[in-house]
């Protein structure tokens, strides 16, 4: 069942200095923020904790410097990015203090300097090689900085690290920001209480990456709708010639039993009727549409008429959840299925969960995002959560 949770709600009247956990890993160009969809997201969190006075002091991590400083990974790009969009989110000027380190005497006097309604971010978690190993020590030096910590980094959430896990010991309450909370109450819902009929949409390259998804997703999903590299260990376990597609040869075991499944009726698993094939993965290349795959040629993307298989399959839906792209989504013209499945969620009033980097890509190219219910800022957490998987980030959040 779902894990149960202290939030916001039961933040102190006088918060005093709170530590947030953030997720800014975003992508820089020349030492600037280049999508700052990940810091928008924990606006409405910082927003209530500045109504509240609260003396808020971030943290997160960005990219892999390896446990020690390295500038091309600084975050002080991020607190000039936060600091224009608080400004402009609380229709005042806010700024936000950049803390050079990440722990000691330094980051503690910035800290304790900190005005009401303040914000300060500290430097890289990843900066110090204790925040991966889970550092008890290092764990203890952040949670110095604050008498309350949130977390509001769903996409670290599967991480023990010790600013998800190790920290939560230190102080007497550890509450879920409101992007964390947002984040499980839709992928609480189509985990343990979906609504009916219930559509899963899986793409992506390999079986084994969806695996333990794909076994409890089985137990609740009335459709599977599978897209990507995937479909064709599926097609290569029933005997279907797949050409030189991409497959698993070692997982149509894996596909035969929910095949079988299926077959059996606990749920309807759909499987691309036509295919976008080329000789080579190429931008350029000459392309087909096929119904059977000839040898020397390999799927890159579900043809037309699965398209419209899946846009049916998807019109009766009350909850839909997708994950993973139908093709080879960044090469055009293999986006193409991709692209249509968006828009056949978008058009559907179901409750709508994207996850999956490239799920996501594609609802923002064709500028649906505002149609889904919710698009989930953490691929590989997402993926452990649906899973079954107990997250470590989650876990440590005090009970409610």
């Amino acid at each position: 069942m779902p894990h149960s949770f202290r939030s916001l709600r039961d933040l102190p009247s006088q918060p005093g200095r709170v530590l947030v956990r953030a997720d800014f890993n975003v992508p820089l160009d020349h030492g600037r923020v280049s999508d700052d969809t990940r810091i928008r997201e924990t606006l409405p969190t910082l927003a209530a904790l500045h109504a509240k006075g609260a003396r808020v002091i971030l943290c997160s991590h960005l990219g892999r410097p390896k446990g020690k400083p390295d500038p091309r990974y600084s975050l002080r790009p991020v607190a000039e990015r936060l600091s224009r969009l608080l400004s402009e989110h609380l229709g005042r000027d806010v700024p936000v203090g950049f803390c050079p380190v990440t722990v000691g005497l330094e980051a503690e006097e910035m800290s304790q300097s900190l005005e009401p309604g303040g914000f300060l971010l500290l430097e890289n978690l990843r900066f110090q090689p204790g925040e991966e190993a889970n550092d008890p020590e290092f764990a203890r030096q952040l949670a110095q900085l604050a008498d309350v910590y949130i977390n509001d980094a769903f996409g670290s959430a599967h991480r023990a690290h010790a600013s998800t896990v190790g920290i939560t010991r230190h102080l007497p309450l550890a509450l879920a920001g409101r992007l964390m909370e947002k984040e499980l109450q839709y992928l609480g819902r189509a985990l343990h209480t979906p609504e009916h009929p219930y559509v899963v949409i899986l793409g992506g390259a390999k079986i084994s990456d969806k695996i333990p998804v794909l076994a409890s997703l089985a137990r609740q999903a009335d459709v599977i709708l599978i897209g990507g590299a995937m479909a064709y260990t599926f097609l290569a376990a029933q005997g279907i010639a797949i050409g030189d597609s991409l497959f698993e040869p070692e997982q149509t075991a894996t596909a035969r039993d929910l095949l079988q499944q299926s077959q059996a009726g606990k749920f309807q698993l759909l499987l691309p009727v036509d295919h976008v094939v080329a000789p080579r993965l190429a931008p350029g290349v000459k392309s087909e549409i096929v119904t059977e795959i000839p040898a020397g040629q390999k799927a890159l993307d579900i043809g037309p008429q699965t398209r419209s298989l899946y846009a049916s399959a998807l019109a009766g839906a009350r909850m839909i959840l997708w994950n993973g792209p139908m093709g080879v989504f960044e090469v055009p013209p293999f986006d193409q299925g991709t692209l249509a499945v968006a828009q056949a969620v978008a058009a559907t009033p179901a409750v709508s969960i994207v996850g999956g980097g490239d799920s996501v890509a594609a609802v923002h190219a064709v500028h649906l995002a505002d149609r889904m219910s919710h698009i989930s800022t953490g691929g590989g957490a997402s993926l452990e959560y649906l899973s079954g998987a107990v997250l470590p980030g989650v876990a440590a959040l005090t009970p409610a």
